[in-house]
């Protein structure tokens, strides 16, 4: 492996920070569209439909919206406890998706079956949901007890800024002047 020796081929950014496996890193107002050109920042917004809203503002009074991004930045992992999760519900939820299984094995092997289809394709799903079942219930008892719990993730910004190209930021940014001068009640 070599190193390479000019600045210009040093792969860490102006900024320090080296790029990942996406390219680049940079922050809303440097990053660069398709074509190249540097964005700049028109509107932040709390929540994700006060931004949708400024951009199909914008598509309705014809801007061309192709040259816009919505950027969720500040973000945070957001994990909600659903309820206990207990080894009956671990043996549920088991086989719940192992009857999903044996659905779709029972419907190939129903597809090659010269008679009694129907049964085939029960007989699966049953099978499928006992053993799912099973190892549902083992897995959870495996934890020894750590997670008791079920919960759904998701990713939240803490705010949302609408970029536009550098040559049609200024345009943008009338538009949403206006929305939010019409939105504010004054005339």
């Amino acid at each position: 492996m070599t190193t390479p020796n000019t600045p210009s081929e040093n792969p860490v950014t102006a900024g320090g920070i080296p790029p990942g496996p996406a390219g680049t890193p940079s922050l809303p107002a440097q990053t660069q569209a398709a074509g190249g050109s540097p964005t700049v920042v028109v509107g932040t917004y709390p929540d994700y439909a006060q931004a949708q809203k400024a951009v199909d503002t914008l598509s309705d009074n014809k801007f061309p919206v192709e040259r816009t991004a919505i950027i969720g930045t500040d973000l945070r992992l957001v994990e909600n406890v659903l309820g206990r999760l207990t080894t009956g519900r671990a043996a549920l939820a088991g086989a719940a998706s192992g009857a999903w299984f044996g659905l779709f094995v029972g419907l190939l092997f129903g597809l090659f079956s010269d008679s009694g289809w129907f049964a085939v394709i029960l007989v699966c799903l049953l099978i499928g949901a006992a053993w799912g079942a099973v190892f549902g219930a083992i897995a959870h008892a495996a934890t020894g007890g750590r997670r008791d719990f079920a919960s759904r993730s998701s990713i939240q910004a803490g705010q949302y800024a609408v970029v536009t190209d550098a040559e049609v930021a200024d345009q943008a940014r009338q538009l949403l002047v206006q929305l939010n001068w019409q939105a504010s009640g004054a005339q």
